[in-house]
């Protein structure tokens, strides 16, 4: 066996060994994303997905747009969703949208895309606990009950 030190780089994620934790980042695998599907030179956003915005499968003004950079597009989207699982629930409304992708469905991945650019230097900051003493636990919590207008679905999620 071998030491090769500190982690610093594996699979996409970063580690950043600061004073007060690990920094975990994805900054370099992000860029490399904005870099592959040509969005370096968009505008930044800044919220992921827009209230009240609702996307469907039926509307006539529609285009179909290519398929195979969809899916490319939503599966770099969801690896990045292990460092910022608050992606997830816009990704899993695109995501629904794979088989037959319209022009409305590109310009919402787009946004998660435009999105990432503007915030391209956040991550989970995994705190030392040098004093011993019990660490608080979050919870955060969504429901959207019904608000898949096609099917009548409802999206859930929660995140500790």
């Amino acid at each position: 066996m071998t030491d090769l030190g500190s982690l610093s780089y594996f699979l996409g994620f970063e580690f950043l060994r600061i004073d007060a934790g690990i920094l975990m980042h994805q900054k370099k695998y992000i860029s490399d994303v904005l870099e592959r599907f040509n969005m370096l030179e968009y505008n930044l956003a800044t919220t992921t997905f827009e209230t009240g915005h609702i996307l469907g499968k039926e509307n006539p003004e529609d285009k179909s747009v290519d398929s195979t950079l969809y899916r490319q597009m939503i599966g770099s989207l969801r690896y990045i969703c292990n460092s910022r699982p608050y992606l997830a629930y816009g990704v899993g409304l695109v995501i629904r949208y794979m088989k037959h992708p319209k022009t409305s469905q590109m310009h919402a991945v787009k946004k998660i895309l435009r999105y990432l650019k503007g915030s391209i230097d956040y991550g989970d900051m995994f705190l030392a606990n040098k004093t011993r003493e019990l660490s608080t636990i979050y919870d955060y919590t969504y429901v959207d009950w019904c608000g898949d207008k096609d099917d009548r679905k409802s999206t859930s999620g929660y995140i500790m």
